[in-house]
């Protein structure tokens, strides 16, 4: 049996990026390791979380709301590479690619939504 998240192209780019984050956030200083380390990795599986949790939901209107929690998750995720590029966590090249990326992602995921609400 697969759950319905698994088919869903939008996780399986949420678990890359999950993965693309970690090995990032595994060169930050051991000082941010409960700080900025901790707060890129939540809010980066919060996107993956947010997509499973909401595909089990009973309506689209719900299903929705959870992918509007992702959303917010991938905002948060872009507003901590700021401070990661603002302190030399990163560099320019680095943080164009994962703008790039959670852009793709967050373009996928309104997509998905809009999606969902024409079925209404």
């Amino acid at each position: 049996m697969k759950f319905r998240f698994e088919k869903l192209e939008v996780w399986q780019d949420a678990r890359k990026f999950i993965s693309h984050i970690y090995s990032l956030t595994g060169g930050f200083p051991k000082c941010e390791i409960f700080g900025l380390t901790d707060q890129l990795r939540r809010a980066a599986v919060s996107i993956a979380l947010n997509i499973a949790e909401g595909s089990d939901r009973k309506s689209d209107i719900e299903f929705r709301r959870y992918l509007r929690m992702a959303l917010t998750s991938t905002n948060e995720v872009v507003s901590a590479l700021y401070i990661a590029l603002d302190q030399k966590y990163l560099n320019q090249s680095e943080f164009n690619n994962f703008y790039e990326e959670a852009n793709i992602l967050a373009a996928k995921i309104n997509a998905f939504i809009r999606k969902l609400s024409e079925k209404q």
